[in-house]
């Protein structure tokens, strides 16, 4: 079993920054994908940005050039740079570990944590 522990979020005010990380533990099987999702009140959970352990990095549209992600994969770490956030990046913040196991596809998610942009 793996297990994903979320830190950092907050409160910031519009333009600030911010960064999250997330440490994966347990059996962590190779050629993993680490990324970071968020859900808004209301609203469905979304991809922020993923990144495999090669290096290939995905990003939503909404945060190119604003978020950066970025892997440590001998500390099995994942972070988040996110810089001149605003209001509407106000979620909760999810860390995602995937990788396949006999074809299989397993995910598993951090607790979340929250993120609040005051305007």
């Amino acid at each position: 079993q793996v297990q994903l522990e979320e830190s950092g979020g907050g409160m910031v005010q519009a333009g600030g920054s911010m960064t999250l990380s997330c440490t994966a533990s347990g059996n962590i099987f190779n050629q993993n994908i680490m990324g970071w999702y968020r859900q808004a009140p209301g609203k469905r959970r979304e991809q922020v940005a993923q990144m495999t352990e090669g290096g290939s990095t995905d990003y939503r549209d909404s945060v190119k050039g604003r978020f950066t992600i970025s892997r440590n994969i001998a500390n099995n770490t994942v972070t988040l740079q996110m810089n001149s956030l605003k209001p509407k990046n106000t979620a909760d913040y999810y860390c995602r570990i995937s990788y396949y196991t006999l074809g299989t596809e397993h995910k598993r998610w951090g607790q979340g944590t929250q993120v609040t942009i005051s305007s």
